[in-house]
C-alpha cells in the first residue's frame, strides 16, 4: 500500500502483542494491519468480538503503544497533543461522572478544550438539542438509561468540533429513534467535511453509512474495499417493477427461457422494521403522546455545519447595552455634571469596539461555578425579569465604552 500524505490515518504493519508478567506473548491482537482513512469517509471497522477493532481504535487514540509498525494521525503520531485536540472519541462503554447533569457534563469538557464562555453555552444548548436531551438537562447522568448515555456521550464527542470522529459500538442500548438519527447525522457530518471511523456488530448499521470497511479476524485485515464493491453479485441482475399478474410473469419467464436463463425468485418486497417503528412513533408523536425518555433530537448545530466559528453575541444582549448606552446619552444632568465644556473633534473617543460589547453581554450573563456547574435556569425565571442598573452601573459602563477599559478581557474568556 503507498503512501498517502493527504491521508488522516495510516498504519504500517501495525501490531499489538500482549503479554503476561513474565514477558511471555499471552496474544496477538492486531497484526501487521495497514488501514488508510482519507478525508470526509466514513470507515467501518467490522469483527467478531476479540478480532483487534478496539484495540485498533485505542492504538490510533494514542491509548495503548504498538508492539512494531507505525502510525500517522493528521501527519503526526497519535500521542502528539495537537493531533488529539482534533479528534472526537465515543468509546464503547460511556464513562461519564454520574452526579452531573447532561449540562454541566458538556460545559466540563468544553472547559477542557478552553473553549469561551458563551461560545460553550451556545454549543451545550445545540448539542442537548441535537440528541434530543434538551427536555431532561436537569437530571443527573446517573439516572439516565443506557441509550440516553450514549446520546450524551455523542454529544460529548462533538463538543470540540473534531476533524476526526471514532465511535466504537456507538448505537449500543439505543432506541431505534437514537439509532437512526445518529445515522443520519455521520452521514451529514461526513457531508460537511469530517472523517469518521466506526466501529459496530451490527452490520445494517454500518452498511447504510459507511463508505468503505475493513473486516478483521485474528487480528488481521482479511477484506478491505466500499460497500458496494463487496456487496454487489455481479453474476446476478434484479428488476425491479410494479406487480405484475400471473400470464404477465408467465410471458417473462418463456422470454428468459428463450434466451438460457431461469426466474430464480419471485417475490413482493417488503420495507424494513425500522421504517415500520419511525412511522408509527411518528404518528404517536403527532397524537401528542407524553413520554418521560429522549425525543427524537433536532438539527445538527451550525458550529458542525460550517466549521466557520461562533455567530456573534446573542441579539438580545447587544440590544440592552444599546439601550443602556441610548439612556446614558438621554440622561442631560449626568452628561452636564460629568462634561462641563464639549470636547474638540479630535478628543471625541471612537465608537465602542465589537469586543467591549462581546465582554458586556458575556458579564450580564449568569456567572458559573468554579467545577463547571452552569446556573439554574428555572431559578433565573422564578426571579422574574432584572432591575434596571443602578447609577454606579450606568457610570461603570459608560467609562468601559469611553475607552477606560476598553482593551480589559473577561477573565472567563
Amino acid at each position: 500500500m503507498s503512501e498517502a500524505t493527504d491521508a488522516v490515518v495510516v498504519t504500517r504493519n501495525l501490531t499489538k502483542v500482549f503479554r503476561d508478567f513474565w514477558l511471555r506473548e499471552k496474544v496477538t491482537a492486531v497484526a501487521d494491519l495497514d488501514l488508510e482513512v482519507r478525508p470526509k469517509e466514513v470507515l467501518g471497522l467490522l469483527g467478531p468480538n476479540g478480532s483487534g477493532k478496539s484495540t485498533t481504535l485505542k492504538m490510533i487514540l494514542g491509548l495503548l503503544f504498538p508492539t512494531r509498525g507505525r502510525i500517522a494521525v493528521f501527519g503526526r503520531r497519535p500521542t502528539d497533543v495537537r493531533s488529539k485536540a482534533r479528534i472526537g472519541f465515543l468509546p464503547e462503554e460511556s464513562y461519564l461522572y454520574p452526579f452531573l447533569d447532561a449540562r454541566e457534563t458538556l460545559a466540563f469538557y468544553g472547559r477542557l478544550f478552553h473553549q469561551p464562555r458563551m461560545q460553550r453555552r451556545r454549543r451545550v444548548d445545540m448539542l442537548l438539542e441535537m440528541v434530543g436531551l434538551g427536555s431532561v438537562a436537569h437530571r443527573r447522568i446517573g439516572e439516565y438509561s443506557k441509550g440516553m448515555q450514549r446520546r450524551i456521550g455523542l454529544a460529548q464527542a462533538l463538543i470540540n468540533d473534531p476533524d476526526l470522529l471514532i465511535v466504537d459500538e456507538p448505537t449500543s442500548g439505543m432506541d431505534p429513534i437514537g439509532t437512526k438519527q445518529f445515522k443520519d447525522l455521520i452521514r451529514t457530518l461526513a457531508a460537511r467535511g469530517k472523517t469518521v471511523i466506526l466501529s459496530s456488530h451490527l452490520l445494517a448499521d454500518v452498511e447504510d453509512v459507511c463508505d468503505r470497511v475493513c473486516i478483521l479476524y485474528g487480528g488481521r485485515r482479511q477484506a478491505a474495499g466500499s460497500v458496494d464493491e463487496l456487496l454487489s453479485q455481479q453474476s446476478m441482475t434484479q428488476i425491479t417493477t410494479e406487480r405484475l399478474d400471473e400470464p404477465t410473469l408467465a410471458r417473462v419467464g418463456e422470454v428468459l427461457a428463450a434466451a438460457g436463463r431461469d426466474v430464480m425468485e419471485v417475490s413482493t418486497p417488503r420495507a424494513k422494521l425500522e421504517d415500520l417503528f419511525l412511522r408509527i412513533v411518528e404518528e404517536a408523536r403527532e397524537r401528542r403522546v407524553v413520554t418521560g425518555g429522549a425525543v427524537a433530537g433536532g438539527a445538527v448545530p451550525e458550529f458542525l455545519r460550517t466549521g466557520e466559528g461562533e455567530p456573534a453575541a446573542a441579539p438580545a444582549g447587544r440590544e440592552v447595552i444599546e439601550q443602556l448606552v441610548a439612556a446614558a446619552g438621554r440622561d442631560g444632568s449626568a452628561a452636564e455634571a460629568e462634561t462641563p465644556q464639549a470636547l474638540p473633534d479630535a478628543a471625541i473617543p471612537p465608537p465602542p469596539a465589537a469586543e467591549v460589547i462581546e465582554d458586556l453581554v458575556a458579564a450580564g450573563q449568569p456567572d458559573q461555578a468554579d467545577d463547571g456547574r452552569e446556573a439554574d435556569p428555572d431559578a433565573a425565571d422564578a426571579a422574574g425579569p432584572p432591575s434596571p442598573p443602578p447609577e454606579a452601573d450606568r457610570l461603570v459602563i459608560e467609562d468601559l465604552l469611553g475607552g477606560a477599559g476598553g482593551n480589559e478581557e473577561d477573565p472567563q474568556r
